[in-house]
């Protein structure tokens, strides 16, 4: 089993005992492939515009994308391809009025790479893929701190306690290279749902706001 990922841990936990079980066996293979009907890329220009215009505090960006969506909806004739890019748009449109500025200390970022050697956590023997969008460091009352963002689309959207497991895990990646260094603040550890626009941070988790889902997940695909 290379990796798992959150979403694979997601589409688990939805699933009847029989098809857990196949499921179980398919990751194992190395073949398992997403249940979302979005695809891999389905969501590529929602999602780089979003962490473009969060990175670089310019929401023109979001226009911009718009603009580009616009036309290569008007270049194509395939009904599929005009709905994806047209779905794109509409989360895009909606960020224009989400305050990105509220999900990041007002302060100065410093925005760190992500090694890819860096990218699976081990919990309980299983390689977990930790893949946020950007991870930055800031200082506040004389204090190192961390934070991470990771923003995240799916068809229709997740519920709080599934975008609650993109935050516990961006925690335990912040928590396992960076805590040495550096205080996590919980408040800027956040998943966001880019489909219902709506976010969970690890605030949220830790006052019991939000269940912690993914040991409990990963102890069920295991025994299974």
């Amino acid at each position: 089993m290379k990796k798992v990922t959150v979403k694979n841990l997601i589409e688990f936990r939805g699933k009847n005992q029989r098809t857990k079980i196949t499921f179980v066996h398919n990751l194992k293979k190395e073949k398992m492939k997403s249940q979302d009907s979005s695809g891999g890329d389905y969501w590529i220009s929602c999602l780089s515009a979003i962490r473009n215009s969060f990175r670089l505090n310019d929401e023109s960006l979001l226009d911009e994308k718009i603009y580009l969506l616009r036309d290569k909806i008007n270049v194509t004739e395939i009904k599929r391809i005009k709905n994806q890019f047209q779905r794109n748009i509409d989360i895009v449109d909606s960020f224009k009025d989400y305050d990105l500025k509220y999900l990041k200390p007002n302060t100065d970022l410093t925005f760190l790479k992500q090694p890819r050697n860096k990218s699976l956590l081990d919990i309980k023997g299983l390689p977990i893929e930790a893949k946020p969008c950007h991870i930055y460091t800031f200082s506040q009352n004389d204090i190192d701190e961390i934070g991470g963002i990771w923003f995240i689309a799916k068809l229709n959207g997740f519920k709080k306690s599934e975008l609650g497991m993109f935050t516990d895990i961006l925690y335990r990646y912040l928590d396992k290279y960076y805590s040495k260094d550096f205080y996590i603040n919980p408040d800027y550890c956040v998943a966001v749902d880019l489909f219902n626009a709506q976010e969970v941070n690890y605030s949220d988790i830790k006052n019991g706001k939000v269940s912690i889902l993914i040991d409990s997940t990963i102890d069920e695909l295991k025994n299974i």
